[in-house]
């Protein structure tokens, strides 16, 4: 990034904790209070990307006063309080101030396109407080976000500062010199496709870059989370292909390079888990496959446990159970090391999946409780951050899958259904998916009219989520319960089902 010519009265000082941000957390983790975020924003209709490593940013004192979207939901979640009660400067104290980051290593040139003197996205907080001037005439940069569609019953409205954290590091990437590669690859949604993705950048590459390709992850996991991955996988393509081309272009430091190289890893994994849950298996492992070599060359074990983990099920929906418990226990002893009792309980329940697979019952059930006892031992600060989906709703829905497998339909059930009940409301997709395999295990058990009753519930999910996996899922429960049509609520489950439209692959 290029440094700005303005200067200010003060030298920078190095970021002060927000002690009192941390204390409201509690004893909650990152991610736990991230959902909570997330939760609150729904409730008065704000969309924010926020996890936990933009929690960790705002107690590190990274962000020192968040943009509007951030402060309404703050406010919403603490009534009466201030920003500053939250432990956040005053919005004058960094409004409108200009970015000025210095150069990641001496000789670095400033970014092509990016006008002499002006300053990059982003104030020196890290908030989006400066987010530089607008060029209309340089191509790579679209018109922010506020400008295009602004809200005219928001006083903020006008205001370049009200947009999410999200869209500054976006148009830094697409405005560095080094991501020309990315430039028609992080859209509003921050996925789409473009011929871009195939450039090479023009030089190396910088913190700002690695910070967009953990971006692009998180967004993938968030959309689907909501939506399902049918709807997502050739969009998220072209993010992919240009996080690799930047690992091609080299970094001005190691750091940045470690970054980048889990980053590419962490977008194969998200990328490659789109194809497994649409149904493209063979394209789910050879993202899945790229993820480890990348890990595996830069002596990563997270990123390789991540990489066996996600094997280990695709080899568990593909029918090769041996091959799903062999990565599994792979993902384990990669896993060893990093101290997390969470990722090593989520391990052995894919291990359990595959001894399942193999109706191979001690097995499972040795699995099941290594599992269960890692996860009592609750979360901790190494736990990866792409975890956050893994709760006791996961744990039980993933409990439920093993005994569905091994043809216990009773017990089963019950898991499914305590699944589905404890699932977080931001979880649309896996609220879809625990409802489901309920339905089918009860249609299995012979309780044709409960059955009914849960696959009409997914039914009036389908049009927020797109998931091949939960279509079959459905059109097997269908297929059990054709006998069954006399029974209460079949008939209608039937119907509706036959009515909706399979969605094909995007």
């Amino acid at each position: 990034m290029a440094s700005s010519t303005v200067t200010s009265s003060q030298p920078e000082r190095p970021p002060r904790p927000n002690l009192a941000f941390r204390r409201l957390r509690g004893r909650r983790s990152p991610a736990e209070f991230a959902a909570l975020v997330r939760r609150a924003a729904r409730e008065i209709g704000e969309r924010v990307s926020c996890d936990a490593r933009y929690i960790g940013r705002v107690e590190a004192g990274e962000i020192r006063c968040p943009n509007y979207a951030y402060e309404r939901v703050f406010l919403h979640m603490y009534p009466g309080r201030t920003l500053t009660d939250l432990g956040f400067a005053p919005r004058s104290s960094v409004r409108g101030r200009a970015a000025r980051t210095a150069p990641e290593a001496p000789g670095v040139p400033e970014a092509p396109g990016t006008p002499a003197g002006s300053a990059p996205a982003g104030a020196p907080d890290g908030s989006p407080g400066g987010d530089g001037p607008y060029d209309p005439h340089n191509p790579q940069e679209p018109p922010p976000r506020s400008r295009l569609r602004p809200n005219r019953g928001d006083p903020h409205a006008k205001d370049p500062l009200n947009h999410e954290e999200s869209d500054v590091l976006r148009r830094a990437f697409m405005t560095g010199g080094g991501a020309t590669v990315a430039a028609a690859t992080l859209a509003p949604l921050g996925l789409t496709t473009g011929a871009a993705a195939a450039r090479p950048p023009l030089r190396r590459v910088g913190t700002p870059e690695a910070t967009a390709v953990e971006e692009a992850v998180r967004r993938i996991r968030l959309l689907d989370d909501r939506h399902g991955a049918d709807g997502l996988y050739r969009r998220a393509a072209a993010p992919l292909r240009a996080a690799y081309a930047l690992l091609d272009a080299g970094a001005t430091r190691q750091t940045t390079a470690d970054r980048l190289h889990t980053g590419a890893g962490e977008l194969a994994i998200s990328v490659g888990w789109l194809a497994h849950d649409s149904g493209r298996f063979d394209d789910a492992r050879s993202h899945y496959a790229e993820a480890l070599a990348t890990a595996r060359t830069t002596g990563d074990p997270g990123l390789e446990a991540h990489a066996f983990c996600n094997t280990a099920f695709l080899a568990r929906d593909a029918g090769r159970p041996r091959e799903a418990v062999r990565a599994a226990q792979a993902a384990q002893r990669a896993a060893g090391p990093l101290g997390s009792a969470r990722l090593m309980s989520l391990l052995a329940l894919r291990e359990a999946g595959g001894w399942a697979g193999l109706a191979d019952r001690t097995g499972c059930e040795q699995a099941l409780g290594r599992a269960q006892a890692f996860f009592a031992r609750g979360r901790s600060d190494a736990d990866p951050e792409w975890m956050s989906f893994y709760g006791e709703a996961e744990l039980e829905g993933l409990e439920a899958q093993c005994w569905s497998t091994l043809g216990d339909w009773r017990r089963a059930s019950r898991h499914a259904r305590r699944a589905a009940r404890l699932q977080d409301p931001h979880f649309t997709r896996n609220i879809a998916l625990y409802t489901a395999e309920l339905a089918d295990d009860l249609a299995r058990a012979g309780r044709p009219d409960e059955a009914a009753q849960a696959g009409l519930r997914v039914l009036s999910l389908l049009d927020q989520v797109q998931s091949s996996r939960i279509q079959t899922m459905l059109a097997g429960t269908a297929r059990v319960l054709s006998p069954h049509r006399r029974a209460s609520g079949v008939s209608e489950f039937l119907d509706r089902h036959a009515s909706v439209p399979r969605t094909g692959r995007i």
